[in-house]
């Protein structure tokens, strides 16, 4: 091994000596070249860093006026040259100057040419030397030759020999010593370092930021299903599209799951595994850099050869042929029971093949080119809500160089904004006192005549200017002479807008009304008609598919799902959702008419028509209760997420981003309101008949039937005032929710109860006023006065039944409703205080009956009913027999006296 490192290192050093003498053979400036200082540039290969167009490739100055390019790659431009400038950023470069007479007017494909300079350009001149689009003044890709500094926040690579010199970057290392073509829009780049002991690979994929990038080697004892007992590095983009890159380990054909027992299966992280990973052990795949360019990822990361885990990594043989897996698929971002990325079904974009890293391999032809390049988000602006200008911190602009602070458009960094002919857009500007609005002709703003430049400005000027506390709103209306493509700037600083892409009307005058749904992030589109209503929905990002449901939450609503299948054709589906898991999602059949789907740049928009009443019978099918009354505020909730189908749905379709709370859409009016959240309406209105059911009418009746051995009426007093108590903060409490949630429905099984127990609650009132008189000491109890206490006595405890039956259901709709685990606390301590209450009036009788018995057979010479209040039960006939025919015997003198007064 020693003497083939040695071999190597020597090969290396006479090629590159050979090289340098062959250069400066070349290099002699001649009489029409002239002395500069490029001395200091000569012996070094420089790194393009990556900005735009896919561009990489490597540098060498060969003299005084000319240098070299080599594996040069770059995506076609519209008017490309070689620029000098003095510095990397915004100012300097915007600054700089033509350096060649070469254009650069193509796609390169691992191309390699000398560029001479013009004559009146030196090196002296040049600390910076870019590829530069002139039209839209953008930097596709560029090379520092002086003040080398790295400003990233990645690990820094290790350093490359090529040829037998350094190559030099600027911490956007994009070139690798190896390319190998995994499949046709994904590749592989490698370069071993054996001083160091580590080999540094690049995954690089035409692929949506939704999807994961996974390669590794395979289990060496493996003469199939090479993917079981892999050990892969799964990379990826996380939702504020910053990279990752982790080591995984395979057990299981499966997304990564982990059992109640704990047992760990699947495409799974290596530290779940373990448990833990404090010191990086497992985790030992380290991130080198990350980027996303012109709709393809790129990720480079560093492994050691031999891993300190002989668990779950493999140890890399430089020398020996291996085999090599590959997949790529979308992945689902962490949540609070798996916090960390998992990798899905890669759908059949997956392979193997034998690799063995310290031979040199370049099959690379060529960048790669996506069909999608455009990352940037969409705002699409319509007549009804006002976008929102503000400015904030550059972090993924979309045409470099750029300040340090650029526009924002709803929240959104430079996104591109279309606009409609015909329909006006209004535009509420908080962007600062600095920063003066406008949309002009000129990509670069910042007022053109300075640069003398001319312009067309189309809206906006000086005046459009506001902060946050007072914003200017002004609206522009687009009309047909508006070019197809103008720009949104500001007129005092460049490059801070991006561009304003203008079409043909659509959705906004194609319905009557629209409002924004929750989070701003989907707008939904309505026109009634007399049976029928039409509906369109427009997601504000990108997605694989936009739901909306009619409903208060994702459980129990109707679902309509739009999204493009595989051959491109939309599609719009009727789903019944009556859980949370996707087992509990039923396709429908609902008659939708002029149904149909599209995605533009990422962003789906559905249409739809549907009958308001559906020609089927109530309760046949789901579909069926699916009504949409124009006079009753719709429900309406949105999802979005990165794939659907047809059949066969899983976690793998379930959504990324959801709505948080229902909007309240008032169809007839074409307005909307947000679901207020009622718990704290609730809660009170809850406490209220708590109080009342709870403890005062039950607390009444007690003392009726316990409490007559007070002297005197105190037994009664206290029964009225408890009642009375009761039944008036029941009426509060009534009238409370009634007021909050602006009607009273029948539909939930609660209000059914409540409503019962009101109406026996009154009931008892006009029941006292209507009672027939008490008898005297010496009369017996009338058949009237008999019956009317049965009534009173059974109408009371039954509305004391059926209140408790309405609290019960109460706690229950509410569960329902807002799903609290503190819900289900109160449902337990109230099923508490229930049993608590039955065991106390259970002691109470049980009392109440034993002492009755010690009266009836000590035979005391008692006289019930003279001078005290008896406690005689005239709802138990046959205790009040056996204590009369007791006392008859004993000459004892008994006087029934009725229980109410």
């Amino acid at each position: 091994m020693e003497v083939f490192k040695l071999c190597r290192l020597l090969l290396l050093v006479i090629i590159g000596s050979f090289s340098h003498l062959i250069r400066f053979s070349v290099s002699d400036p001649g009489s029409d070249c002239p002395q500069t200082r490029s001395a200091s540039l000569v012996n070094f290969t420089y790194q393009f860093s990556m900005a735009q167009h896919q561009l990489r490739g490597v540098l060498n100055v060969i003299d005084d006026c000319s240098f070299k390019v080599s594996q040069f790659d770059m995506l076609e431009g519209s008017d490309v040259r070689w620029w000098g400038a003095v510095g990397d950023h915004l100012e300097n470069l915007t600054k700089g100057f033509v350096v060649s007479e070469q254009k650069l007017n193509k796609t390169y494909k691992s191309d390699g040419f000398v560029v001479k300079l013009m004559n009146n350009v030196t090196w002296d001149d040049i600390n910076v030397l870019a590829v530069w689009d002139l039209p839209m003044a953008s930097d596709f890709g560029h090379v520092v030759l002086r003040n080398l500094t790295n400003g990233t926040e990645f690990l820094a690579p290790l350093p490359s020999l090529v040829n037998g010199t350094v190559i030099k970057g600027n911490g956007m290392p994009t070139m690798f010593n190896n390319c190998k073509v995994l499949a046709d829009n994904y590749r592989v780049r490698w370069s071993l370092n054996e001083e160091h002991d580590v080999i540094e690979i690049g995954l690089e994929a035409a692929i949506g930021f939704l999807s994961y990038m996974a390669f590794g080697w395979a289990n060496p004892n493996a003469s199939s299903s090479f993917m079981m007992g892999g050990d892969v590095t799964v990379t990826g983009f996380k939702e504020d599209l910053s990279p990752f890159a982790d080591d995984y380990f395979i057990t299981k054909y499966s997304e990564c799951m982990i059992s109640k027992d704990g047992r760990v299966e699947g495409v799974c992280p290596d530290t779940i595994y373990e448990g833990s990973d404090p010191v990086g052990l497992v985790n030992n795949t380290r991130l080198v850099y990350g980027q996303r360019k012109d709709g393809v990822s790129f990720i480079r990361f560093r492994k050691p050869l031999k891993s300190m885990d002989t668990k779950y990594d493999l140890q890399l043989n430089q020398n020996a042929t291996m085999r090599v897996i590959w997949a790529l698929g979308l992945i689902k971002p962490p949540d609070s029971l798996r916090p960390f990325y998992l990798p899905q079904n890669h759908g059949g974009s997956y392979g193997h093949l034998t690799l063995n890293v310290s031979e040199h391999i370049d099959d690379c032809l060529g960048p790669l080119d996506a069909e999608d390049k455009q990352d940037q988000d969409l705002v699409i602006a319509d007549k009804k809500g006002p976008l929102v200008v503000s400015t904030g911190p550059a972090v993924f602009y979309p045409n470099p160089p750029n300040p340090s602070k650029v526009l924002y458009i709803n929240k959104k960094e430079a996104p591109l904004l279309r606009v409609e002919r015909g329909v006006q857009v209004k535009f509420s500007i908080q962007a600062g006192h600095d920063v003066a609005f406008y949309i002009t002709s000129d990509p670069l703003g910042g007022n053109a005549t300075l640069r003398n430049m001319s312009e067309t400005i189309y809206f906006g000027g000086p005046e459009a200017q506001g902060v946050q506390a007072t914003p200017t709103e002004l609206v522009w209306a687009p009309d047909r002479n508006t070019p197809d493509l103008v720009y949104y700037q500001s007129l005092y600083a460049q490059k801070m807008g991006w561009k304003v892409q203008v079409v043909d009307a659509g959705l906004p005058d194609m319905y009557n009304s629209s409002v924004v749904l929750d989070d701003q992030q989907v707008t939904f589109f309505w026109t009634l008609a007399e049976n029928s209503i039409s509906i369109a929905a427009r997601g504000g990002k990108k997605s694989g598919y936009l739901a909306i449901g009619f409903g208060r939450g994702m459980v129990n609503s109707y679902a309509y799902v739009g999204w493009v299948d595989d051959t491109g054709n939309g599609k719009v589906s009727t789903y019944w959702i009556d859980g949370r898991d996707a087992s509990n999602i039923h396709p429908t059949n609902e008659n939708l008419t002029h149904a149909r789907c599209k995605s533009e740049n990422g962003i789906i928009t559905m249409e739809f028509t549907r009958p308001l009443r559906p020609s089927c019978d109530l309760d046949d099918k789901p579909e069926c209760n699916n009504i949409v009354d124009p006079t009753t505020p719709l429900k309406v909730i949105w999802a979005m997420g990165a794939q659907w189908s047809d059949d066969h749905l899983s976690v793998r379709n379930m959504h990324s981003v959801t709505s948080s709370r229902p909007i309240r859409v008032l169809l007839m009016r074409g307005s909307a309101e947000a679901e207020e959240d009622l718990r704290p309406v609730l809660a009170v209105h809850g406490f209220m008949m708590f109080l009342a059911w709870g403890i005062l009418l039950p607390g009444g009746i007690l003392a009726a039937r316990y409490l007559k051995h007070i002297k005197g009426d105190g037994w009664f007093q206290i029964h009225v005032y408890l009642q009375y108590s009761g039944l008036s903060i029941v009426f509060l409490g009534f009238l409370f929710a009634v007021a909050e949630l602006r009607g009273l429905s029948f539909s939930s099984l609660h209000v059914k109860f409540g409503m019962l127990a009101i109406v026996l609650a009154i009931a008892q009132p006009i029941n006292a006023y209507l009672r027939p008189k008490k008898p005297g000491a010496a009369e017996e109890v009338s058949s009237k006065r008999r019956v009317w206490e049965y009534i009173h006595v059974i109408v009371g405890r039954g509305a004391i039944v059926v209140g408790i039956a309405a609290l019960i259901t109460g706690m229950k709709h509410l569960g329902e409703r807002y799903g609290d685990e503190d819900v289900h606390r109160l449902m337990w301590a109230l099923i508490l205080w229930i049993l608590v209450g039955v065991l106390t009036v259970i002691y109470l009788e049980y009392r109440e009956r034993k002492k009755r018995r010690d009266r009836i057979s000590g035979r005391s010479n008692w006289v019930l009913g003279s001078g005290e209040e008896e406690d005689t039960d005239l709802l138990s006939p046959s205790q009040a027999m056996a204590e009369k025919d007791s006392g008859s015997s004993d000459c004892m003198e008994v006087q029934l006296e009725p229980m109410g007064r």
